[in-house]
């Protein structure tokens, strides 16, 4: 059996108890969603997936609405069928077949005013839903602040707005982020399960957006959004403060994440989809093909990370307490790994050793990662090891004829990577205290089911099944032909050091020539 396989089939074996008590549907969180009718925004995500991947397999709903706009020329019945492609259904697919009978896509966009809904589909939402969950958002850090504040703002606004006007609503649960409170003040403290001030109105952010011109508002982006990284974090603290001030005795609460990646159980171990390549799991995608070699980040960081089904399992649980205690005020849950954080430096030596164990047999070259929070280095070192050779596999692609796409790459990743730089070299200490008392609220059998104590996760086993994951489900490399990978990787580390210094002794080369033309421009010479 492929070593990469194994890994996999360890890990489902230890599901055996989780899957027998879902099945029994008894428990007090399944029996409280059991023929309900949900909303659901960002159904087509990375999170919304799974989350409607769950609702079918462990909560017996009666029907989802999930928002869709049509996209690249397909209707949205189109993009609903792409959608269940995803290998994250196949588990559901296979215990209830026809689950996607009761999936309805309802046209609209969260950009829009009452979210593009038509009144029609606006009335019958609010007729028929018992519990909301606002999943949608633009998660790019480099998002222009006018499409992100209508998309993370308004949006918000807009769905607040769908909840209060529903006749039997339980329970409405807005997602948001642990680091929408990340500010530069925050760095190295502890932050709260609290809001905390709000950086501008939201009505005065929203108002400025829809009237103030590109130009504009590209001219004032920087001092609107000092303090903060970018504008998804910007606008996602701002989106908080529209729930808090527009929710009023709606039953509400906020789920904070912190970084969100592969599932850890659920309902396979390791799944991602392709929106993960650029976020953190490209921090080990990118070495695992042997494309990426520099990285910026601090060894001594602490990450916290969240595996994409532990937060939609606290989600769902969030979403029944809510409804059955009906707190008097919004309650926010960090979900985090506050107990258990991940530590960069042993990480990266993981995946050095998991390159070296699991290699992918796609990988192009060695498999090898140089970490820095040195700006000036980490600019060196992206030039030496991805510019300089992109350009010279790009001008072998225009000798073959062929499209060019390194340089493309390589631009997309240092930009992802400058992105991630503010959260890769600083560290924030989520308190989960509320989401602790939830998760200990639970019967033995909802723990189980609907597991989210982070606390729990055996870090070396999850980046494991993190990296085999993204070799099944990014790369498809069929998670196979495992030892010709190793074999593979020993023979490219030595073409590497040949290589190497072939590329070093060039450069020292080209370098003495320019210092001597320079001396001779000079007359030094």
């Amino acid at each position: 059996m492929d070593p990469a396989l194994a890994v996999e089939l360890e890990a489902l074996s230890r599901q055996k108890a989780m899957f027998e008590a879902t099945e029994r549907g008894d428990s007090t969180v399944q029996q409280f969603y059991k023929d309900s009718t949900v909303f659901l925004t960002g159904a087509s995500g990375f999170l919304g997936k799974q989350l409607v991947e769950k609702l079918f397999r462990a909560c017996n709903i009666r029907k989802i609405f999930i928002l869709l706009r049509p996209k690249k020329n397909m209707t949205i019945q189109e993009r609903l069928e792409e959608m269940l492609q995803d290998p994250v259904f196949g588990l559901v697919k296979k215990k209830k077949p026809d689950f996607a009978e009761n999936i309805v896509p309802v046209k609209g966009d969260v950009a829009e005013t009452k979210l593009g809904l038509s009144d029609k589909d606006w009335t019958m939402i609010t007729s028929e839903v018992d519990v909301i969950f606002h999943v949608a958002a633009t998660t790019r850090f480099d998002e222009a602040l006018r499409v992100s504040t209508m998309i993370n703002i308004r949006g918000t606004r807009e769905t607040v707005l769908l909840g209060k006007d529903c006749q039997k609503l339980k329970s409405f649960v807005y997602v948001s982020t642990t680091y929408s409170t990340a500010t530069q003040a925050n760095v190295d403290k502890e932050v709260m399960e609290r809001f905390y001030p709000c950086p501008l109105p939201p009505e005065l952010m929203i108002d400025m957006a829809e009237n103030i011109d590109d130009e504009r508002m590209e001219a004032i982006e920087a001092n609107l959004i000092k303090g903060y990284p970018n504008t998804y974090t910007f606008t996602k603290s701002i989106a908080e403060e529209v729930v808090r001030s527009l929710a009023g005795e709606m039953p509400t609460c906020i789920i904070r994440p912190a970084v969100v990646i592969s599932s850890y159980r659920e309902p396979v171990p390791g799944w991602a989809d392709a929106s993960c390549a650029f976020g953190a799991s490209g921090l080990i995608l990118g070495p695992a093909t042997g494309l990426i070699h520099a990285i910026y980040a601090s060894n001594d960081v602490k990450f916290s990370l969240v595996p994409v089904d532990y937060v939609n399992n606290a989600i769902l649980v969030a979403g029944w307490h809510t409804a059955t205690e009906k707190p008097n005020d919004v309650q926010i849950y960090s979900v985090s790994s506050a107990r258990n954080l991940f530590h960069w430096e042993p990480i990266s030596s993981k995946i050095r050793d998991i390159g070296k164990v699991l290699p992918t047999p796609l990988a192009v070259w060695y498999t090898f990662i140089i970490n820095t929070s040195n700006k000036p280095l980490f600019f060196i070192l992206t030039w030496l090891l991805h510019y300089i050779p992109g350009y010279i596999l790009d001008a072998g692609c225009i000798l073959l004829g062929k499209p060019t796409m390194f340089i493309k790459l390589y631009n997309r990743v240092n930009r992802s990577s400058l992105a991630l730089s503010y959260f890769t070299t600083h560290t924030w200490v989520f308190n989960d205290s509320n989401t602790d008392k939830l998760f200990n609220s639970l019967s033995k059998t909802d723990r189980l089911i609907f597991n989210f104590d982070t606390s729990d996760i055996n870090i070396s086993e999850f980046v494991t099944l993190w990296c085999v994951g993204l070799r099944k489900y990014l790369m498809k490399d069929g998670i196979k032909n495992t030892e010709y990978a190793r074999k593979k990787q020993f023979l490219l580390k030595y073409l590497h050091y040949v290589v190497s210094c072939m590329y070093v002794y060039v450069l020292f080369k080209i370098t003495c020539l320019v210092c001597y033309l320079i001396l001779c421009l000079f007359g030094f010479v």
